[in-house]
């Protein structure tokens, strides 16, 4: 097992477990040339885009990977105006892990936000992956974002040319990686899309991300998808931080502080086309009925209402050893998140060979 420690030892003895857990992703950062943590020496560059705010030294390079400082020059592998990513259509309905709610899976919104009364069918998402992430998740369903060395170049006016040509495409979804370290693109991007598109054309602007972003832009981000009729997805892994920093490498507060500002800000504004909903991972062995609950409490606390999906999850990256998630893992979770919430979905449900999902609440 790539972690080395089991969930007991996270809660209960997280002190000696540290050591094992630092080395595990140390190990998997230096094999792609990645700092072991985030950089915070004395002398050095800041960034402030994540909740990171690394601070870049002489030779070093961001946690991300895409900033980096040497020679007394500092340099970025994005912009506002161009950024490291791929882009590709997605036919409608999609599997993103809102296509249960959202306008384009069910027409939610018609005819402000959606393009049919029913699911989109005949129409796309461009799908806009970024390279990089701020967070380092062993269990990484998308691991490709961190072969940065691979990724090609995209900029502002590619994005919105596709788009104003293809009258087809009815959302964009920025994710990867996790769009927060490259979110003064996506913000500008998205921003010149919507000023730029007739005014009777759908175009829903959506982001699933962690949500640990720096507060400022995650604010800018969610104007931008209240605005269009999309939504943003907080990627809520766990609810204790001593799993957060056991799975992914680094603390997950700013997701839970900048899903309730943005709830407290904007939660309310769109409730037929809801703009904010969490997932999380039922990774098998760590992420329990436990760490399901308190994160629906915490839900709850804000609105019984907001969509939460639960994800089944498949062996990939360091965690290939572990099993698909049991079935009984998953009833125990739904089963924690319904005491608190009223609209629980199980999503990646085929890989539990299922279609439906029935149970008693």
């Amino acid at each position: 097992m790539s972690l080395g420690v089991c969930l007991n030892c996270i809660r209960d003895n997280y002190d000696k477990a540290q050591p094992h857990i630092a080395e595990a992703h140390a190990k998997v950062r230096r094999s792609l040339g990645l700092p072991p943590t985030p950089p915070r020496g004395a002398r050095g560059v800041p960034c402030t885009v994540c909740a990171n705010e690394c601070v870049i030294g002489e030779g070093d390079r961001g946690y991300c990977g895409l900033r980096a400082y040497s020679g007394g020059v500092f340099t970025s592998a994005t912009s506002p105006s161009d950024a490291a990513l791929y882009y590709y259509l997605d036919p409608q309905v999609t599997n993103c892990c809102a296509a249960w709610f959202c306008p384009a899976g069910t027409g939610a919104g018609y005819p402000r936000y959606a393009c049919k009364p029913g699911p989109e069918i005949g129409y796309y998402n461009l799908a806009i992956f970024f390279y990089g992430c701020n967070f380092d998740c062993l269990f990484c369903q998308n691991d490709s974002h961190k072969r940065l060395h691979e990724a090609a170049r995209c900029n502002v006016e590619t994005l919105v040319s596709i788009t104003l040509t293809n009258r087809r495409i009815s959302c964009w979804c920025f994710f990867g990686g996790s769009p927060e370290p490259q979110l003064p693109f996506a913000i500008s991007a998205s921003k010149t899309m919507l000023d730029a598109k007739p005014q009777d054309r759908v175009l829903r602007i959506c982001f699933e991300w962690n949500g640990a972003g720096n507060r400022i832009l995650a604010d800018r981000a969610a104007e931008l998808a209240l605005r269009s009729g999309g939504n943003i997805k907080f990627d809520l892994k766990c609810s204790s931080d001593t799993v957060s920093m056991a799975l992914s490498g680094v603390s997950n507060r700013r997701s839970f502080e900048n899903f309730e500002m943005l709830f407290r800000e904007y939660g309310r504004e769109r409730p037929a086309v809801p703009l904010l909903t969490a997932t999380t991972l039922l990774v098998p062995g760590y992420v329990d009925d436990r760490e399901v609950e308190e994160i629906s409490i915490f839900l709850a606390s804000l609105d019984r209402n907001i969509p939460y999906s639960l994800l089944v999850f498949h062996p990939d990256f360091m965690m290939s050893d572990l099993p698909v998630t049991p079935y009984r893992q998953v009833q125990d979770c739904y089963r924690a998140a319904r005491k608190h919430l009223t609209r629980v979905n199980i999503g990646n449900l085929a890989t539990l060979g299922i279609r439906s999902w029935i149970t008693q609440d």
